[in-house]
């Protein structure tokens, strides 16, 4: 059903489910046999003979045991103890690197188990996931993974991170409120948390419309299980060998023994001279000989950190000619990062990536010391100070806990030697008016920045952060901001979005006392502009070297991403993949066009943006059906 499209008293009404109880455990109870458990099932797994089985089916194994067995007739039993011992070790060895693959991957399937907290009966509770069941009353708050599919009924700020769902590198808005007329991809749906996704900022009550293999997440795994895996180009070659070998060895073997009939020799010698060229002619050491190798190359990517559930996926690898990669976090560090500064009417550039404190400020190509420029000395504290975020790191990595977008913005304090901690205890906050997606702002209070001055710190969407502004910082002086000066800022605004950089505005405000009516009208109103900082997440030094690999090697690197437009193709032509925007495809425009037409239009894409993971499966499709060996890879479920 298309959940987002109906109100919340319409899903609710439709679920049977009281906004204020959920359900009673009768009711759960009933639904959760109608339902099932809220779990994704594998598929059943082969066993052992079936495996075994599979081995065996190979053509040219199934000559060998036939060579064997007539091995047997003509008294050469050495010969044939030792090919059914190659046949046999074969079998065997597939199925042993085969096993310990599928070890490896149920490790990685059973990493979380997670809970949910329901209201039902009334009362909070919680429960396993598994045991939700479509009409439960969840509620949400930041660090919760999300635990089924949910329309949202209440929400307050929510922001969830779907990038292993979408692969959208920021968090997703969320707002109950939002009711929509028609379909619309999957990732603009900011009624609806998807299963498997995290929030990361605020807190919401939802009801449960999906569970289990009817998720959005449980229809990849269904996608998935139900993907036609088809022989990889290392079969389809030693069948077509083994078919054309035994062919001709037959024709051979018939050949030789007319003509020696014909000759006038005994029935039974011609028998056995045919059948003991038969033995001679198949290659027995042949499936051995490839195993072996097959396995050698699968040990060695297992010790790298790659693991490989086929044996003959090996070879696969080193046929590609296309390998389709995820945007965020693969191709891109999935750290947002702050790299361009704009204050005191001069534009700064930010070393570094990701949230390592690691980089410095330039200035026309040089570097400078922050204790020299008022202005950005200022921003760099608002950006610290107005942040519910943090940067923990243990061994070296440094993880944001909270927003990466206030994440991006510690570590740009850091770069300038202001610490969080450090400015948190010397100017402590006193209040705050939280972000909120209404209004795209968010202000705290602090005492002590300005000697016996109360001082407000705001940062939020550029647009609205320079309306409400009615005075600009410049070298620590504060001037009128008019017409030309606020043309000025929107310009620069505009060149960074152009280069893809997310572009918050930070400003602030000064009091005498801490004012009694604190609201967003009163407060973020009349502000000092001190200026706008871009932020990107940006591409994996290393990738640009793999993808000048790829094309050196006549591999075609393809990016496939749930970002927006702009930033992918932004991204891409940093990375080397596309030159020009017409080489960028989107989601919708996949969605209008025939799988013949695909077929074509597919030969001259390099990147897919604002795709969902049915997309992903279409392209890879298409790739496939115009005769290229295609790879995928990536960090979300979705890949």
């Amino acid at each position: 059903m298309n959940w987002h499209k109906q109100k919340s008293e319409e899903v609710l009404k439709n679920l049977g489910t009281c906004r204020e109880k959920g359900l009673t455990d009768l009711e759960a109870k009933e639904r959760l046999e109608r339902y099932g458990p809220n779990e994704l099932k594998e598929k059943p797994k082969e066993g052992f003979l079936s495996k075994l089985i599979d081995q065996f089916s190979d053509f040219l194994v199934l000559i060998l045991i036939a060579a064997a067995l007539f091995s047997i007739l003509i008294g050469e039993i050495r010969d044939s103890i030792v090919i059914i011992s190659i046949v046999i070790i074969n079998a065997l060895l597939g199925i042993y690197q085969e096993a310990k693959a599928e070890k490896a991957l149920e490790a990685l399937q059973k990493m979380a188990s997670p809970t949910a907290k329901v209201i039902r009966n009334g009362y909070l509770d919680v429960i396993p996931t598994a045991n939700l069941v479509p009409g439960d009353l969840v509620l949400l708050e930041a660090g919760d993974i999300v635990p089924a599919d949910i329309r949202l009924i209440e929400s307050s700020n929510l922001k969830a991170d779907e990038a292993s769902l979408t692969g959208e590198s920021l968090p997703v808005e969320k707002d109950s409120n939002i009711v929509y007329e028609d379909d619309i991809p999957l990732g603009d749906r900011k009624n609806i948390v998807y299963m498997s996704t995290i929030i990361t900022y605020g807190r919401a009550k939802g009801i449960v419309v999906e569970t289990g293999h009817n998720t959005e997440i449980g229809k990849i795994a269904t996608e998935i299980q139900s993907y036609d895996e088809g022989l990889t180009p290392l079969q389809q070659k030693l069948n077509e060998l083994g078919k054309y070998l035994g062919i001709i060895t037959i024709l051979i073997c018939i050949i030789v023994f007319a003509v020696g009939i014909l000759q006038g020799r005994k029935v039974m010698e011609m028998l056995m001279v045919a059948i003991s060229l038969a033995v001679a002619a198949i290659p027995e050491g042949l499936p051995a000989i490839v195993t072996i190798v097959l396995a050698l190359g699968m040990n060695k990517m297992a010790k790298r950190n790659a693991i490989v559930k086929k044996l003959l996926a090996v070879e696969t690898l080193g046929s590609i000619t296309v390998i389709c990669s995820d945007k965020t976090g693969t191709l891109t560090q999935n750290e947002m990062t702050v790299t361009r500064v704009f204050t005191g009417n001069k534009v700064y550039h930010v070393t570094g990536a990701g949230y390592e404190p690691a980089g410095g400020f330039l200035l026309n190509g040089k570097k400078i010391e922050i204790e020299n420029y008022i202005d950005l000395k200022l921003l760099l504290s608002i950006g610290v100070l107005a942040n519910d975020a943090d940067i923990n790191s243990a061994n070296g990595i440094y993880k944001v806990v909270g927003d990466p977008t206030e994440g991006a913005l510690i570590t740009l304090g850091h770069k300038g030697k202001i610490l969080k901690k450090n400015m948190n205890k010397k100017y402590p906050r006193i209040e705050e008016i939280p972000f909120d997606s209404g209004r795209k702002m968010m202000t705290t209070f602090h005492k002590n920045y300005i000697p016996d001055k109360i001082v407000s710190f705001t940062k939020g969407a550029p647009d609205i952060v320079i309306n409400r502004c009615k005075y600009i910082s410049i070298n620590g002086e504060t001037k009128a901001l008019d017409d030309d000066v606020k043309k000025k800022i929107l310009a620069v605004n505009n060149s960074f979005a152009k280069d893809a950089l997310r572009v918050l505005a930070l400003a602030y405000r000064e009091y005498n006392s801490l004012p009694k009516n604190i609201s967003s009208e009163t407060i973020e109103d009349e502000m000092i502009f001190v200026g706008l900082v871009g932020m990107i997440d940006p591409p994996r030094p290393e990738a640009k070297e793999a993808i000048v690999k790829c094309k050196e090697a006549g591999i075609k690197p393809i990016m496939i991403t749930g970002d927006y437009k702009e930033t992918a193709f932004a991204i891409s032509k940093e990375l080397g993949i596309a030159k020009s925007i017409k080489e960028v495809m989107v989601g919708q425009e996949l969605d209008e066009i025939s799988d013949r037409e695909f077929k074509e239009v597919v030969k001259n894409t390099s990147v897919y943006a604002r795709v969902t993971p049915e997309h992903k499966i279409r392209i890879v499709s298409a790739l496939k059906s115009n005769g290229e060996i295609v790879a995928m890879t990536g960090d979300g479920v979705n890949d």
